[in-house]
């Protein structure tokens, strides 16, 4: 969906640009772009707000659990004055431009135990398959759950034997991976807005006239948008699809959730976060 995105973005600006995109990691590794970026060796790229964090600790409040509650507080987030403290933070110390976030969807809960989860409590001592590495299994534990480090493609098999209790995804990746073949329900946990950021470099960014600044980013919030939308209409066809299956699916205590969360974030990282930020944050309607 983000690939269509960024061929539908490329077509709007080619009179003005030459955009010339590189799918699949064939020019950088993931997690080695923004580092490129910052040598001069790539003009643009959709870079992961976690490898923004890597160099600015203030950005670990963006990647937080359940600070973003929809797609749509995502993009109101970037646009607000909070948000353009962090657009700011980038540029001054990395030398790029945030354009906007690129939403791709939310994580969920999916288990195999038929357990009612209403809140974070009822998760503690259930093994949930997180990624390796440190920031993914702290956000298993920021909802309560006893995170179990599993390789993505090794998850369907650790369902099947009792190895991990469940998994958490965006609807659409766990539908494309057939996890509801060996789970019973999807909690509609939302603790995470999956979302990268479009970014170019302010090398690039200040060498254009104000009117082709002003084309650039209306094409890419065009072309965002319409991604952003599709992808909401394959979530909620995806939980359509689940219901149909004769799967569980159902919110959960989301407030509970989310302030046994932020305190988890707040006692662990919030010294590094900008102060009144996550407060900000919270209040944009």
């Amino acid at each position: 969906m983000r690939g269509a995105a960024y061929k539908a973005f490329g077509v709007a600006i080619k009179d003005d640009f030459d955009f010339e995109p590189f799918w699949g990691n064939t020019l950088f590794k993931q997690g080695t772009e923004l580092v490129a970026m910052q040598r001069g060796n790539l003009e643009m790229c959709n870079l992961a707000p976690a490898d923004i964090s890597k160099q600015i600790p203030a950005w670990s409040l963006m990647t937080s659990a359940y600070l973003f509650r929809d797609a749509d507080h995502v993009k109101k987030t970037f646009k607000s004055d909070v948000g353009k403290e962090f657009i700011k933070l980038a540029r001054d110390q990395l030398g790029i431009e945030v354009l906007m976030p690129v939403y791709f969807g939310a994580r969920h809960v999916n288990l195999k135990p038929d357990k009612v989860i209403k809140g974070p409590s009822d998760l503690s001592g259930i093994k949930l398959r997180m990624p390796p590495g440190e920031f993914w299994q702290f956000l298993g534990e920021s909802i309560g759950a006893s995170p179990t480090p599993v390789a993505y493609a090794e998850v369907y098999t650790s369902l099947q034997t009792g190895t991990i209790d469940g998994q958490d995804n965006p609807l659409v990746a766990s539908k494309l991976m057939k996890f509801d073949e060996v789970t019973s329900q999807f909690v509609l946990t939302g603790h995470v807005m999956g979302y990268d950021v479009m970014c170019i470099s302010t090398k690039v960014w200040d060498a254009m006239p104000a009117d082709q600044q002003a084309k650039f980013r209306a094409a890419a919030e065009k072309a965002i948008d319409d991604c952003t939308a599709k992808t909401i209409a394959q979530e909620t066809a995806a939980v359509e699809a689940f219901k149909a299956e004769g799967k569980k699916v159902y919110v959960p205590d989301l407030n509970a959730f989310r302030a046994f969360a932020q305190k988890k974030y707040l006692d662990k990282y919030g010294n590094d976060w900008p102060k009144g930020a996550l407060e900000k944050i919270n209040a944009i309607a």
